[in-house]
């Protein structure tokens, strides 16, 4: 097949993987983890990821087993600590799960989330010199810090030590702290094999070290030790909302972590499963776009702590109260996001390769949000940037596999574009003074677009099987799964259904296309494109005739909607049959 109705190849994903044995008469699971790079020795350990198997020592990060042991300390002798994190998933998650061991080993900690609008994103000198002056004698920055030279040396004096534990891309030199962990320092060692892991994962490595240390001093001679894989519900969905890469240690935090959230110990998060109306347990998916988008949602257009309240909380009725907020926080949300995604997206070019539009008055809650639907409409990364009336810019950006958009953001700021700047490959925030928009865009395109256009130019839709209509079952659904979990950096397999005619097609929603095909085998499937009715495969499966043929690609899902027991087929492409 040359091209799509979106204009895209369609290749077999065993081609492009490290299969050279060929996949022979291997089982559907095996063929879907040797096509995503699984070596075949390693096939046992992905099949069903546990931590036991991927969980590497924590002593191998610099400065982890300082970290431990100063945090020991505080649990020793009861200080006050403070848990300064960042307003997104990833920030409430790491800070949640810090508090809640510490609450377990006999200590109150502190919370503290900045706020996006006020503060802005990671710790600055006046909030760190506040939870100083409250009685704080050791602070713990999570999924921030990094970069935070001017915070951190602004307290320097100040009777404080603090911990960084961060997960994005660091510079040479690192700002003052009695210990930085984070698994893409530049000096890192061994640790810089894991430098995939979202801060949850950090912070739960961080956390076994802590108890290591404790046991070894003897502090659980008369007390019990803290379940930490119970607290594996926060990792997963941490990991899985900040887009991290599902391979290694990451997918035995995430298939360990949904089982544990399925039995729902945690009473926020069993609020917030209510809340988004999930009637089984959550799937990966689940993580990524019903549980994750309303912690975020207090961050983005309500209260920045209120993530982190949910998730620490021990009373079910202030955990129902805070989700029911959340759950109206994010549709909001989504009524800004909106507004802004469509004046963005006439605003982008189309002849660059990296996107950069900036608006005033726009929301900076969803910017983030609106560069990855950017990034998903043209196939390439997309920064989008808030101006406030102070003339000051807040950019949030997200990119396409291959191209490291954190490393560029860096270089701008270390250019003199930014007044700061910071991420890692996929993601990256930035603050600008709006008259530097432009050469920012032009710094980037030059940057990147050769890694761009590469990326661009070998992109194809990866097909993993090909069935008729009657065969997407749940049954497949199932067997499909085992493979899991999916995600970034562990694409969801994309079957090819076909040859089939559209018996009827409708838009549905704002802009959704719900489209019944039957096939030759005499069997009929809902299909749908989400997002779609005003793109070409929208319009093609709206206007086809009853008799023209189509071969469709996309995944197969269970219909959550029809309360029947089916499976459906959500669309990435289609392709007319010959």
């Amino acid at each position: 097949m040359a091209a799509s109705i979106l204009g895209q190849p369609w290749r077999w994903r065993g081609l492009a993987a490290d299969a050279r044995d060929g996949f022979g008469t291997d089982d559907l699971v095996t063929q879907l983890l040797l096509a995503r790079g699984c070596p075949r020795e390693a096939l046992d350990d992905h099949r069903a990821p546990s931590i036991r198997a991927f969980m590497p020592d924590p002593s191998i990060f610099r400065d982890m087993d300082k970290a431990a042991a100063r945090l020991a300390d505080a649990v020793e002798t009861g200080e006050r600590v403070a848990i300064f994190g960042d307003y997104d998933v990833d920030g409430a998650t790491s800070a949640a799960l810090l508090v809640r061991l510490l609450a377990e080993l006999g200590l109150s900690a502190r919370p503290y989330i900045p706020d996006r609008l006020t503060e802005g994103y990671g710790p600055s000198g006046a909030a760190l010199h506040r939870l100083a002056d409250e009685g704080a004698s050791l602070i713990v920055t999570v999924d921030c810090g990094a970069q935070a030279f001017e915070a951190l040396e602004a307290v320097r004096a100040a009777a404080v030590d603090i911990v960084v534990v961060d997960h994005h891309k660091c510079q040479s030199a690192l700002p003052p702290a009695h210990a930085l962990v984070n698994p893409n320092r530049l000096d890192e060692g061994e640790g810089a094999a894991h430098g995939h892991l979202a801060a949850v994962g950090v912070c739960f490595l961080l956390a076994a070290a802590l108890v290591r240390t404790l046991r070894a001093r003897g502090f659980f001679a008369a007390r019990d030790e803290p379940r930490l894989l119970e607290m594996l519900d926060l990792v997963a969905l941490g990991t899985v909302a900040d887009v991290a890469p599902l391979k290694g240690l990451n997918r035995a935090f995430v298939a360990q972590g949904l089982k544990v959230m399925a039995q729902r110990r945690n009473i926020g998060l069993d609020a917030l499963i209510e809340a988004s109306r999930l009637t089984r347990a959550p799937t990966c998916q689940d993580l990524g776009f019903a549980l994750g988008p309303r912690i975020n949602a207090g961050g983005r257009v309500g209260r920045a702590d209120l993530g982190v309240r949910l998730l620490t909380t021990a009373e079910p009725q202030e955990a129902r109260t805070i989700a029911a907020e959340l759950d109206r926080l994010n549709e909001e949300r989504r009524a800004i996001e909106t507004l802004v995604r469509e004046t963005a997206e006439a605003g982008a070019s189309g002849d660059r390769r990296v996107l950069v539009v900036a608006g005033r008055g726009w929301h900076p809650g969803v910017i983030g949000i609106v560069a990855g639907r950017l990034k998903e409409r043209f196939g390439r990364p997309a920064i989008v940037i808030a101006i406030d009336e102070d003339g000051v810019g807040k950019g949030s950006g997200r990119s396409i596999a291959n191209v490291d958009l954190g490393a560029a953001i860096l270089a701008a700021r270390e250019h003199g574009l930014l007044v700061a700047g910071g991420g890692h490959a996929m993601a990256a925030g930035l603050t600008i003074a709006a008259d530097q928009v432009q050469p920012l865009a032009d710094f980037l395109e030059d940057r990147l677009s050769i890694a761009v256009s590469r990326a661009m130019a070998g992109r194809a839709l990866l097909l993993d099987t090909v069935v008729a209509p009657g065969g997407v079952t749940t049954g497949l659904v199932e067997a499909l799964d085992a493979g899991g979990p999916y995600g970034t950096g562990w694409a969801p397999p994309r079957i090819a259904v076909g040859p089939v005619r559209v018996v009827r097609a409708d838009r549905v929603g704002s802009d959704h296309v719900r489209a019944i095909v039957a096939g030759d085998d005499g069997r009929s499937l809902k299909a749908m494109a989400f997002r779609a009715a005003d793109t070409p495969l929208g319009q093609a499966l709206l206007a086809a005739a009853p008799h023209r043929k189509l071969w469709l690609a996309g995944r197969a899902r269970r219909d959550d909607w029809s309360g029947r027991d089916v499976a459906e087929l959500h669309l990435d492409d289609a392709a007319w049959a010959s």
